[in-house]
């Protein structure tokens, strides 16, 4: 019995996605026959959960220095390209209210369905096909390009895209099937692992804070030479918050944290003044004034903080002031791929044209998102590397 003839595309892009789905309106509106394959039932589904529903789209400041690579001038190129401020533009031409959360981020006013509504109109505009469950059983090149086996048929292509993502919330149909693709064709991958994720604490600190739950403060914390500003939340199960999650890109296991519990504040001179003009004030109540009230009493518990300032000697302030500036923790480690929102590491990109996308050793194969090793800080970074590689990619494939 003969095989069934392979359908034949210009171009496609495996996962639709961020930058899948991006990269296809992009490739389509050149008058490339694009075809989209995603494993899952729906699309989008990371563009759905994120910023809380509302998706935190991009962020207006976001540089080549919101990012982690092991190749960092890598980004550079495809970021210069395709600035926020152009997607911006496209999310107000289809008319999605949005607004600015915290400095240069922007969110859907709405719901993040406006924006995979918008991307998905893109591809329906520029005649790309989605083909949803439908999952690739096998790829191998061809004189012409690729032909792929998957569970709708056999498919050949020109040009194939890989935009599958990472490894981050496999409950949503994360999988390493990019990076093995990668390898199948001699691409090196780098070690990954779960960044932007929240902190796990050894037992017996886990019990100290675990009464403070749900509690929220600033902090400035410091890992590896870089730190960040932002707030921590203390959980059942760790550190969360933006500070965390941030500073947890740059964490490797059995790492120091350090964190100023007080930043901006002065805490020797503060409490050296208090203890001339309020001997009897507490090192509690001064807390108390700074930080939430309940965080205030348990870490001055924690440290065995009693009486008033007067009872303190000169050495006693010194001590309470650098811990409350140098607060140093060394997590048990991050509760993993399963709440990651990035994937750090991936494909190696020292193998593609920072231009577009494309494996320099294999004829007509591109990578974009993701799955490459660029990750961006929190705040709409990592949105913006999707758009910006995937129009790279779409602009040549």
């Amino acid at each position: 019995m003969c095989e069934t003839m392979a359908q034949t595309y210009d171009v496609v892009i495996v996962g639709a996605g961020a930058a899948g789905l991006m990269c296809a309106a992009a490739a389509g509106y050149r008058g490339r026959r694009v075809l989209i394959i995603e494993h899952a039932a729906k699309p989008g589904k990371k563009i759905l959960m994120s910023g809380g529903g509302r998706c935190n789209f991009t962020n207006l400041n976001s540089t080549p220095a919101n990012f982690l690579s092991d190749n960092p001038h890598f980004c550079i190129s495809a970021l210069k390209r395709y600035t926020p401020q152009d997607f911006l533009d496209l999310v107000e031409r289809h008319g999605i209210e949005h607004e600015e959360k915290a400095e240069g981020q922007l969110f859907c006013r709405h719901s993040a369905r406006d924006l995979l509504d918008m991307l998905l109109t893109e591809c329906d505009w520029a005649g790309a096909e989605l083909r949803l469950k439908t999952s690739v059983e096998s790829v191998r090149q061809t004189a012409g390009g690729y032909h792929l086996k998957t569970s709708g048929g056999a498919i050949e292509c020109e040009a194939l895209v890989v935009a599958t993502g990472g490894l981050s919330i496999p409950t949503m149909g994360a999988t390493g099937f990019g990076y093995d693709l990668a390898r199948q064709f001699g691409l090196s991958v780098l070690p990954t692992r779960a960044g932007l994720v929240p902190f796990t604490l050894h037992a017996e600190l886990k019990q100290q804070l675990a009464p403070l739950a749900g509690i929220s403060c600033p902090v400035d914390v410091h890992c590896n030479g870089e730190h960040f500003l932002e707030p921590m939340l203390v959980t059942h199960r760790g550190l969360s918050g933006p500070a965390m999650l941030q500073i947890s890109s740059l964490w490797q296991p059995g790492d120091v944290l350090s964190i100023d519990l007080l930043p901006g504040h002065d805490p020797l001179a503060e409490l050296q003044t208090l203890k001339q003009q309020q001997p009897s004030l507490s090192l509690e109540r001064y807390l108390s004034r700074i930080l939430p009230k309940r965080f205030a009493q348990s870490f001055a518990i924690m440290h065995g903080w009693q009486g008033p300032l007067q009872e303190y000697r000169s050495n006693d302030l010194e001590s309470a002031a650098e811990t409350l500036s140098h607060w140093t923790l060394q997590p048990a480690g991050t509760e993993g791929y399963r709440t990651a929102e990035v994937t750090l590491g991936g494909v190696d990109t020292r193998q593609f044209s920072s231009r577009t996308m494309a494996a320099r050793d294999v004829p007509g194969l591109y990578f974009i998102g993701e799955v490459v090793d660029v990750t961006g800080h929190l705040g709409g970074h990592n949105f913006q590397w999707a758009w910006a590689s995937a129009v790279a990619a779409g602009n040549i494939a």
